[in-house]
């Protein structure tokens, strides 16, 4: 029991939350109904043991520069609860378990499941380069409704991209709000962020604009398809949301920053499917 929370501290599986609902988003509207228990049930394991990959990665390929930050030294590598080797084992078995699942899916899922694979590995380094890493992040994650489409059509018409859009905007922008934490320690040690690029206010203008991008795309998905009220009540709340959540925090005050980051991300990733599933029953 020991390992098993150490291992979900390691990837933070309660933050699958942010990614999984609109996994089930890009199913469910691509059904306009409810999609087979079979379906669901490995998408939520293709969507488990992808973020369960991309997370460890992260922390192994990651370790050196956690073991330099005090707000993440005590991470499971940098304190010396997981070697590097346990982490490696369990990113094996996350891969073995999201290529299983995709094996259950439609046959152009499994020629596309090398890219977010690729896109895991990639990650951890930008940040070495450039700036622009958040949007790679943002992309990656955007994939989620994107692959649970085709999963269950075997096609990827435009609005399955404008919700994965919709999802990469989101993700990017607070991700932006999370470079916030690490932007005195990126700079001593040479990391790349949009905050150490463009400071704290450009942080926050960024975050601003993605968000914005966030609401059009998902305007634009619903458009182009047939959904109903409540669908569009679901996208208000996202937009009354992301409002409430720049309004936490603000250039030189950054007191709520984990409320803004945390809470109300998940808030938001839950309240969207919430409306959706309402709308397609």
């Amino acid at each position: 029991m020991r390992f098993a929370r150490l291992y979900y501290r390691l990837v933070k599986f309660e933050h699958t939350i942010f990614a999984l609902p609109f996994a089930y988003v890009g199913a469910f509207l691509a059904v306009d109904g409810v999609p087979s228990a079979h379906d669901l049930l490995w998408i939520t394991l293709a969507m488990v043991g992808a973020r369960s990959l991309a997370m460890a990665l992260n922390r192994l390929i990651d370790a050196r520069i956690d073991a330099a930050n005090p707000r993440t030294a005590s991470r499971e590598i940098p304190a010396g609860l997981l070697t590097r080797a346990a982490v490696l084992a369990f990113c094996c078995v996350s891969l073995a378990i999201y290529l299983v699942a995709v094996w259950e899916l439609d046959p152009l899922v499994r020629w596309l499941s090398p890219i977010p694979v690729a896109a895991f590995v990639v990650y951890p380094y930008l940040k070495r380069f450039t700036w622009l890493c958040h949007l790679w992040l943002g992309a990656v994650d955007g994939l989620a409704p994107v692959g649970a489409w085709a999963a269950i059509k075997g096609d990827l018409p435009w609005q399955a991209w404008a919700l994965g859009g919709g999802v990469a905007a989101w993700v990017a922008g607070f991700d932006l709000f999370y470079s916030l934490f690490d932007a005195e320690v990126d700079r001593e040690q040479g990391l790349h962020s949009w905050t150490t690029r463009f400071g704290e206010r450009g942080a926050f203008a960024g975050a601003r604009t993605l968000h914005l991008t966030t609401i059009a795309l998902l305007v634009a998905a619903g458009a182009g398809l047939d959904v109903g009220p409540l669908y569009w009540v679901g996208v208000a709340a996202v937009a009354a949301l992301l409002i409430y959540e720049h309004s936490l925090v603000r250039p030189g005050d950054l007191q709520r920053l984990d409320a803004a980051f945390f809470t109300m991300n998940g808030v938001i990733s839950v309240a969207f499917f919430v409306f959706v599933l309402a709308d397609v029953l």
